[in-house]
């Protein structure tokens, strides 16, 4: 395991200060708040400790309210909705300075057999084929305004190997392209067998490239190039089979709309195998500056 990993899995082991009430660090971020998919990784540890352990997550529904702020901890209080004969929920809710900054609604199952069918995996190259970041970000280091962003994103990056098949937006910046993005992902290193944890940290990696397609479409390259400001709005992910955030996922990525200042992303997680193991939604504030 990486330390970078390791200081990420600090930072989702949440310090419990009452029987409901858990308390969160942040890292620091590439932008001046707090990374979204931490907030809802970490507020889905909150739910998930609730909850009994053999009751796995199936689903989550956020909203992104306020922008979080880095140097404060979050207090995140979780509200048991349910608990029925098959299925759990629980309602988080993320707060710094006395107000809310992340809604989180999450669902829990134990097992059951069932129907059986998936969409199929889309083609893609082989990961280990694809450069790491430390190879591609250098590439672009001339496009991005400010002088040290390149080792920001690799700052970022340390604790998940993420790798895209294509060129990703700020590489191809002013070329419009198909909204669609494809990216390979796991953690630097080996983790504990514990499901909810997998589930916790795909959930932080899904925050981080989602909205890539919608540049796409319109040859932006994204906030590290300056031609838009962006930010999440809501989030939701449905996890329909076993999978390990320790080995090798295929984020598959589209945009079938942007509109009204905002985008809209979709995707879905497959395993190397091709198992359908996740499938996600996401729509974000895209704007373009003025001037």
């Amino acid at each position: 395991m990486t330390q970078a990993l390791d200081d990420l899995l600090d930072l989702l082991d949440l310090e419990r200060i009452e029987q409901d009430i858990f308390r969160g660090e942040s890292r620091s971020a590439i932008v001046p708040r707090v990374f979204g998919g931490q907030v809802a990784a970490q507020a889905l540890v909150a739910a998930g400790r609730t909850v009994p352990e053999n009751r796995l997550a199936h689903s989550l529904h956020a909203y992104f309210l306020r922008a979080g702020d880095p140097g404060a901890p979050i207090v995140y209080t979780v509200d048991r909705i349910r608990d029925g004969r098959s299925f759990t929920t629980r309602r988080v809710v993320a707060v710094q300075h006395g107000q809310p900054i992340f809604h989180l609604s999450a669902s829990f199952q134990a097992y059951e057999e069932g129907l059986e069918h998936q969409a199929d995996m889309p083609p893609a190259p082989d990961p280990d084929t694809l450069p790491t970041a430390a190879e591609l970000l250098p590439r672009y280091a001339d496009r991005f305004v400010h002088p040290d962003t390149v080792d920001r994103l690799l700052e970022a990056r340390e604790a998940v190997d993420l790798r895209y098949v294509e060129e990703p937006p700020y590489g191809t910046a002013g070329v419009r392209r198909e909204p669609r993005s494809q990216v390979w992902f796991r953690t630097s290193g080996k983790l504990a067998d514990d499901p909810l944890l997998h589930v916790c940290l795909a959930t932080y990696v899904s925050d981080m490239t989602l909205l890539d397609s919608v540049l796409l479409a319109h040859g932006r390259g994204g906030w590290a190039v300056g031609d838009v400001v962006g930010a999440s709005l809501d989030h939701a992910m449905w996890f329909h089979r076993p999978f390990r955030a320790d080995e090798w996922l295929l984020y598959d990525q589209e945009s079938p709309s942007a509109s009204g200042g905002r985008g809209l992303g979709q995707a879905r997680i497959y395993t190397q195998d091709g198992r359908l193991a996740i499938s996600v939604i996401q729509e974000g504030v895209v704007r373009v500056p003025r001037g």
